[in-house]
């Protein structure tokens, strides 16, 4: 059972830290005072930089604790393990810079400590990745797992079946669903029903489960506060899987309405004008940097159109952008010129024959999406975000699929979290607005510089763009 070895295992996890730390450090002194500064090796003395040793081995330790990075997590995503890990850092080296001016110790080398700042970083992430790795291949073999009791069998409960079978890394173990209105001995992916709610007075105190998982339907809700209730005095960690995940965001926030929490519907990031200015800047820097870094391959396509194709180069399409407000996408021409109510008829399929020769090829490559940099600048596109549908298709899609009106509560992008996943051109737009919900709800700078980068690697070339 995990809970028998979580303790230990979070006791070897701090020596591993403990020693991380050290042997940072040390690696830290001898290069600064062997390599890069020898002659000042006497100025301090080396039992000196060990006391200090000391306290920051005590002092990263509690700032780790601080930052949740010995709460198990099987499931957290290794760059947010990883900001964790530098925000730590930082403050450990400001506090001990500042200490260090406090007591007017001059001699304390800074440039080492900047030197553990960033041995520290990498060792500590590569060891928390190695770890992370060796569990994840034990938990495969059935090792290290943690046990689960399903209560309810609803669609919440099948959807968190799906993605424990989906990752057995995880090192999840159902062992089985109660529920009172499906028969004992029904199966969903080789996870059964094992009896009634009921079963649970009888179970729990056997004490052989890590976790419960309430996974209750809607019409069944009347038995949440009795369920919770004999979880917690079983003292057995307990989790709830809404049955209407279809409404609630993946990162909800409550608000304290004296003593009563209200949840709130949708978590937008960007609503935040601070996160807005910050955004628009990255906007407004990035475009200019691309716009000169990608001039000669623009300025080749206005040859190669000019040489191939009659015409304006320039093709302006309404496209609907933040608070539904329609805008002029522009992009390089890559299709004859064609009345407005013969482009506005449907998607551009495979092998459509209005393509041209050389705007095939722009399509390919994205080149014909390099215009809209110039979107970015005017403040009516973003780098990264949900892209732009035109107004007939808004129209039909608001009807036809849930919550695809929530994408326009943010500016349109040129690349986003969507088309990083394959979901351009003519792919699914149910699973194209689910991964815009997820970029919208989860934003961050990182994560636009994430998907930036893989932009730059698989966002540019795609087999769905005709």
């Amino acid at each position: 059972m995990i809970k028998d070895n979580q303790q230990f295992f979070n006791r070897m996890h701090v020596f591993v830290d403990a020693a991380v730390t050290a042997v940072s450090y040390l690696a830290a002194w001898f290069i600064q005072f062997t390599f890069l500064a020898p002659e000042n090796v006497g100025k301090l003395p080396f039992e000196t930089y060990m006391v200090t040793l000391a306290f920051l081995v005590a002092g990263m330790l509690l700032l780790y604790y601080a930052f949740n990075l010995y709460t198990p997590k099987r499931v957290q995503g290794r760059r947010l393990e990883a900001g964790n890990i530098i925000k730590a850092n930082t403050i450990a080296l400001f506090s001990l810079i500042l200490v260090l001016y406090m007591m007017h110790e001059d001699n304390f080398s800074r440039s080492m400590m900047m030197l553990f700042y960033g041995i520290n970083i990498f060792l500590e992430t590569l060891v928390r990745n190695l770890i992370r790795m060796f569990l994840m291949k034990i938990r495969k073999k059935g090792m290290n797992l943690k046990h689960i009791l399903l209560v309810g069998y609803s669609r919440a409960a099948e959807e968190y079946i799906d993605r424990i079978r989906q990752n057995p890394q995880w090192g999840y173990l159902i062992r089985g669903v109660l529920d009172d209105n499906v028969a004992r001995g029904t199966r969903y992916k080789d996870v059964k029903v094992i009896g009634r709610i009921d079963n649970l007075m009888v179970i729990l105190p056997e004490n052989r489960l890590d976790e419960i998982v309430i996974t209750l339907g809607l019409n069944e809700y009347f038995k949440l506060e009795h369920i919770v209730a004999l979880c917690e005095k079983s003292g057995v960690h307990t989790k709830f899987v809404p049955d209407y995940n279809n409404i609630i965001p993946t990162k909800p926030y409550t608000e304290d309405l004296l003593g009563l929490p209200v949840i709130n519907i949708r978590h937008v990031p960007l609503s935040n004008t601070f996160n807005r200015m910050v955004k628009r800047t990255m906007d407004i820097l990035g475009a200019l940097a691309a716009i000169l870094l990608f001039s000669p391959i623009m300025l080749f396509a206005v040859l190669m159109m000019k040489l191939t194709m009659p015409g304006p180069l320039i093709f302006k399409q309404e496209r609907v952008g933040r608070h539904n407000r329609p805008f002029h996408m522009y992009k390089f021409r890559s299709m004859e010129i064609q009345k407005e109510t013969e482009e506005k008829k449907g998607w551009t399929v495979k092998n459509d024959p209005r393509i041209t020769g050389f705007g095939k090829f722009m399509r390919r490559t994205s080149i014909d999406e390099l215009p809209q940099l110039f979107n970015v600048l005017r403040g009516e596109m973003s780098l990264v975000g949900p892209r732009p549908e035109r107004p007939q298709f808004v129209e039909k899609f608001r009807e036809e699929i849930p919550r695809y009106m929530v994408k326009h509560q943010v500016c349109p992008g040129m690349t986003g979290w969507a088309q990083i996943n394959g979901y351009r051109g003519d792919t699914s737009i149910k699973r194209r607005i689910e991964c815009d919900l997820y970029y919208i709800e989860n934003w961050t700078v990182g994560f636009d510089i994430k998907i930036l980068v893989l932009t730059l690697f698989k966002g540019f070339v795609n087999k769905n763009a005709y």
